[in-house]
């Protein structure tokens, strides 16, 4: 029996070890190995399993990796190593981590020894574990190490392996998923953190289960058809390219070929979407996934579930934006079902808050939009309830991101949208917008589009019957009118106040009396009592507050430098209506007030020219 033992771990018939044994973990090694070869038919005790387990790994750890080598080599010890083998994973990973260990040829030859002759399943399970537990700074580092022997692993499980490749995904791309995104084009080319790398490595090791499952949709004669027991294997594939779509690639930026040459994150991108189109998945049925009816598909997965929309917008955003696979792409969409299919993405990346997402979700807009002609949008559209909630999240963007240059891009795609909308369809959106939006700015660019509409109809040939006539009116009550009557703040309403009051004067002085397009002048006595008195009225009010506060403020300074009060570096407080202004010097104070009578001053004076064109009227 002592001769199947390798040289150095012999022992002698009484069972006496021999000098040649360095450590007490390998004494117990040795001895575990010794027991375990007289079992038969692999009945070995979980004091065994535990026995080897520890020595084996604590001779890892202290150096003896020659002597643990030669053991797991060994011919005689094969059914031991199969059965017990993975247990010792965890310490030769941490050293093939630490490259630079002394052990590390002994470390690499047992890893890799392991890998062709333990039980495919424990392997997985021992692999996927030290995946799992990959220290925060060794992540890339670790998913890199493991995917290939993971690959061959999931090989030797023969075509029973469909659940085990997706847990062996899902956990890589958790970890994945937990890398930093590089966000310049000097990061992704140092790719400090892996991602790229793990990436590139990721589509190495899928490819042989993307081919496997090509050949079994081969096998079912021609085009993907969901049969009533679905590949299950072409299922975890889909599932891996939707998280993929939505980590990392959501949260990439990715650099066209201009900017930067070679970009491992495009090229994983573009396999990505290749690998969908190999394994039965149309990318334009999955582009319209939201406009079309909900379809029967077989399986273990919900539809919401198979096809995130998440993903589906990543998607989207691949092809109309970046123009990835877009020869997969059918040129006989038109541009109008086109944006359709987007504008439940585009609401969904506008929904968010983060730089990437907004970001994404204006440039798909912008996209879709573009490929349109201009009044080509008919009113029919507005019924969707994307083609609302856009605009609403859009404003959201221009009135509440601190990022500059996006709340000038949503407020550019808010004309641009009004711009492809037919005038009916126009005339829909200003009065819904004017109900939704909210803010006094948004209105006030709304109304000024307004005026725009009815400039044009009042051109020669140019006249339609939605800024004209009987149906402007509707249209003009929700632009005149104060949303509190004569206690409507004016300051915070100052933008939509002066459009529409602009927009009254207009009207007066383009169209006669005697031709009345519009119908503004059979309007004018309700819009004066409705309208026009009340603003009168909070003005007045408005510029006596004010004015008051302000011969407050300036006594109260009069009065503290007759006491002889630093006053120049005081802070106090001003009440202006209910609304108390931030804590700020009295100067401070003193210019706010100057500034809001300024602005009371601007709005009478629009106003008083409005009512002398009136009276002139009136006279006449």
């Amino acid at each position: 029996m002592s001769d199947t033992l390798p040289v150095g771990l012999k022992c002698n018939v009484n069972g006496q070890r021999l000098k040649h044994c360095t450590s007490m973990a390998l004494e117990q090694l040795s001895d575990v190995v010794q027991r375990c070869q007289a079992v038969q038919d692999d009945n070995y005790t979980s004091e065994d399993y535990d026995v080897f387990q520890i020595a084996g790994r604590a001779c890892i750890e202290e150096g003896d990796s020659a002597q643990v080598l030669s053991i797991v080599v060994d011919e005689n010890n094969k059914d031991i190593v199969r059965c017990m083998g993975w247990n010792l994973l965890g310490p030769l990973v941490q050293i093939l981590l630490k490259k630079e260990d002394k052990n590390l040829p002994h470390c690499l030859a047992i890893f890799t020894h392991l890998v062709e002759v333990c039980s495919p399943k424990e392997l997985l399970v021992g692999l996927l574990e030290q995946v799992e537990e990959a220290h925060p700074d060794s992540i890339s580092e670790t998913v890199i190490l493991l995917l290939m022997p993971l690959q061959k692993v999931l090989l030797r499980l023969g075509r029973r392996k469909a659940s085990s490749v997706g847990m062996a995904l899902s956990t890589l791309l958790g970890q994945v998923a937990r890398l930093p995104v590089p966000q310049t084009k000097e990061q992704e080319e140092d790719d400090v953190f892996g991602l790229c790398r793990c990436c590139s490595t990721l589509l190495v090791f899928v490819r042989p289960f993307v081919a496997e499952a090509k050949q079994n949709l081969q096998a079912r004669n021609g085009p993907l058809t969901h049969t009533a027991k679905e590949d299950e294997l072409r299922t975890e594939l889909l599932k891996f390219c939707m998280k993929c779509l939505c980590e990392p690639l959501l949260e990439v930026q990715l650099r066209g070929p201009a900017t930067l040459a070679e970009s491992p994150l495009r090229d994983f991108a573009t396999e990505i979407l290749d690998i969908l189109s190999g394994i039965g998945e149309s990318i334009p049925n999955l582009l319209c996934h939201s406009l079309l009816c909900r379809r029967e598909v077989p399986g273990f997965l919900e539809e919401e579930v198979r096809y995130p929309k998440e993903s589906l917008a990543s998607l989207a955003y691949l092809l109309f934006v970046q123009h990835l696979a877009m020869d997969t792409f059918p040129s006989v969409f038109s541009p109008v079902f086109i944006l359709q299919c987007n504008m439940d993405y585009v609401n969904l990346f506008l929904s968010r808050t983060e730089e990437s997402r907004l970001q994404k979700g204006l440039d798909l807009y912008e996209r879709s939009l573009a490929r349109l002609e201009d009044n080509s949008l008919s009113v029919q559209l507005l019924e969707l309830k994307s083609f609302i909630s856009v605009p609403q999240n859009l404003v959201k963007v221009m009135t509440l991101c601190p990022i500059q240059t996006l709340r000038t891009k949503g407020l550019k795609l808010l004309q641009l949208s009004i711009d492809k909308f037919d005038t009916e369809a126009k005339y829909k959106f200003f009065q819904c917008m004017l109900k939704i939006s909210h803010h006094s700015g948004v209105e006030g660019y709304i109304i000024k589009n307004i005026r725009n509409q009815i400039d044009l109809s009042l051109k020669p040939g140019q006249g339609n019957e939605w800024f004209l006539g009987l149906h402007l009116l509707p249209l003009l009550r929700l632009v005149l009118c104060l949303p509190q009557g004569p206690e409507t703040d004016l300051l915070q309403n100052l933008d939509r106040v002066m459009e529409s009051l602009n927009l009254l004067r207009y009207m007066l002085i383009r169209d006669k009396e005697w031709e009345n397009q519009t119908g503004i002048w059979t309007e004018l006595y309700k819009i004066e009592d409705n309208y026009m008195k009340p603003l009168r009225v909070g003005l007045n009010m408005s510029k006596a507050h004010y004015e008051a506060e302000l011969r407050s403020t300036k006594d109260s300074q009069r009065t503290n430098a007759r006491a002889g009060s630093q006053i120049q570096d005081s802070v106090c407080s001003v009440n202006v209506g209910s609304e108390k202004l931030p804590n700020m010097t009295p100067e401070m104070q003193l210019q706010v007030l100057h500034s809001a009578l300024h602005t009371f001053d601007m709005i009478e004076s629009v106003l008083a020219r409005i009512e002398e064109i009136i009276e002139v009227k009136d006279k006449a």
